[in-house]
């Protein structure tokens, strides 16, 4: 089963957009293409999707103003950037935004996949998503939400298993307890 169940690809170029969905399939158990950011705003609206190819230049404007609308999203997608003539100084405010990924057009297919399955094995740098809050919101409930979002997907992963999930956060059986009656209680939002 792929690692992804919605992905979403955005890009304007119609016959490229199409093949990408065909082969996105190989990463994402269900592939959406749209060609615009209104489009891909439009689709985000109706649905969560847990990974984004998106082209960095659209004919409505510039793939960092989706990015910079994404950042409140929980949980904020999987993001691979592709383009043409991204600038390095592009790429790395689009980093800085959250794309996991940075991949040069013309797209090699099987380099595109094996971008996917390094991005979905290791870790997301949380900097960017962290970034954003300063200012926003006290220390204590950005270190609360990361706490209660890693429980309830630890214990997701684990089919609800206490074990299993204390396993995957590499904490003891007794701390996941106490954090998950403390922290779970708390602020649902």
């Amino acid at each position: 089963m792929p690692p992804l169940a919605l992905l979403l690809v955005v890009e304007d170029d119609a016959e490229l957009g199409a093949i990408l969905e065909k082969a996105m399939l190989r990463v994402a158990a269900r592939v959406r293409a749209v060609g615009t950011l209104a489009e891909a705003r439009a689709a985000l609206a109706e649905g969560a999707f847990d990974g984004i190819l998106l082209d960095v230049c659209l004919p409505d404007g510039q793939a960092e103003a989706l990015l910079a609308e994404l950042q409140s999203r929980q949980p904020f997608p999987v993001v691979v950037a592709i383009s043409g003539g991204a600038r390095p100084e592009e790429t790395f405010r689009l980093a800085e935004l959250g794309v996991r990924a940075f991949v040069p057009k013309p797209l090699d297919l099987a380099g595109l996949e094996d971008v996917w399955a390094r991005v979905l094995s290791t870790p997301p740098d949380l900097g960017p998503h962290v970034k954003g809050t300063v200012g926003q919101r006290p220390l204590s409930d950005v270190e609360s939400d990361v706490r209660k979002v890693m429980v309830i997907e630890a214990l997701a992963r684990a089919e609800g298993s206490r074990r299993g999930a204390a396993r995957l956060l590499q904490v003891s059986r007794q701390l996941l307890q106490h954090i998950v009656r403390r922290g779970l209680g708390r602020r649902q939002g």
